[in-house]
């Protein structure tokens, strides 16, 4: 990557001369409307709400318009749900007029980790139902495909084939809702703590099987299977057909690439070749504080991104 194009006008970039020997750049970001970067990324990544703050503010509008002057052609919003209608709408308008596409909002009828459909609970299906429901409504606002469900904890009195069968009868009934309009939830395996129910790609995959539906699909998040089942390209092809979305996150420490073992760059390379051109979610941290851990984020996205 050469270094002196990283950002064209949203930074200023000082260099050595080549007569010296060597070459550094530092890099200033001017203001959140400096202008359009010289190039958008290979890949489409989607930063989230207060990834950039320090650079464009609070006002998450001006964050999404910052982020495109950067290069990035997607966001990622988990609390969508749970925001005013105005700013659903601002939100939509936004990305929009940018030409930028909306990544994945959680399915959030509650706490989704306790609340959990391994149980068979009417209560909770219901509830769940109704949430989609009302992703449904959301997802035309703002231009939406994509939904994270998280089926909950595993429960220890019941079998987990009783489990399994909960899980699917109620991932069928949200599929019978998104399905007609189009949209995808997509599952997502989790290392927060070992009580949750979907854990592995395998079982998300069989799930999906399971479910049978082009509205149920995977959300592979690199940095949770890395924690729970490493491997990642070779699972990644097993479960190939299945996965609809992707996630980002080094580990250890789930900040930006290059921050810890994964290899992104080839992992990117990998999935680009085999056709992926969706939404790669940074569902991560920041290594550094301030301006300097944002210019430092988007320096490692540049670095991985070339291949």
């Amino acid at each position: 990557m050469k270094r002196r194009n990283f950002l064209k006008n949203g930074f200023t970039v000082a260099a050595s001369t080549a007569t010296l020997g060597s070459a550094f750049a530092s890099t200033v970001v001017n203001s959140p409307a400096a202008g359009t970067a010289e190039k958008t990324f290979k890949c489409n990544y989607g930063p989230h709400d207060g990834m950039f703050a320090n650079h464009a503010g609070k006002d998450f509008i001006d964050q999404i318009k910052f982020m495109y002057d950067q290069g990035f052609r997607s966001i990622e919003d988990n609390g969508l749900l749970k925001r005013t209608k105005e700013e659903q709408d601002k939100i939509g308008a936004t990305l929009a007029k940018l030409g930028m596409t909306m990544g994945v909002f959680v399915v959030d009828g509650g706490d989704n980790w306790k609340v959990s459909l391994t149980t068979g609970k009417q209560e909770f299906k219901d509830n769940f139902v109704k949430t989609c429901k009302a992703c449904v409504e959301l997802a035309k606002r703002v231009n939406a495909k994509w939904m994270t469900v998280v089926p909950g904890f595993f429960e220890r009195n019941i079998p987990i084939g009783i489990q399994t069968a909960n899980v699917v009868d109620a991932l069928r009934r949200g599929s019978e809702i998104f399905e007609p309009n189009g949209l995808i939830m997509v599952l997502e395996p989790l290392s927060d703590v070992p009580d949750l129910f979907m854990r592995t790609s395998d079982q998300t995959y069989e799930l999906c099987k399971a479910v049978n539906s082009p509205s149920c699909k995977i959300l592979y998040d690199i940095y949770h299977m890395q924690r729970n089942e490493g491997n990642i390209i070779s699972n990644i092809d097993r479960c190939w057909e299945e996965i609809a979305y992707f996630q980002i996150g080094d580990n250890p420490g789930r900040k930006e690439p290059t921050t810890g073992e994964i290899n992104y760059k080839n992992i990117f390379k990998h999935v680009y070749d085999k056709g992926y051109r969706g939404v790669w979610g940074m569902e991560h941290g920041i290594s550094k504080p301030g301006k300097e851990g944002e210019i430092a984020l988007i320096k490692a996205y540049r670095e991985v991104d070339t291949f």
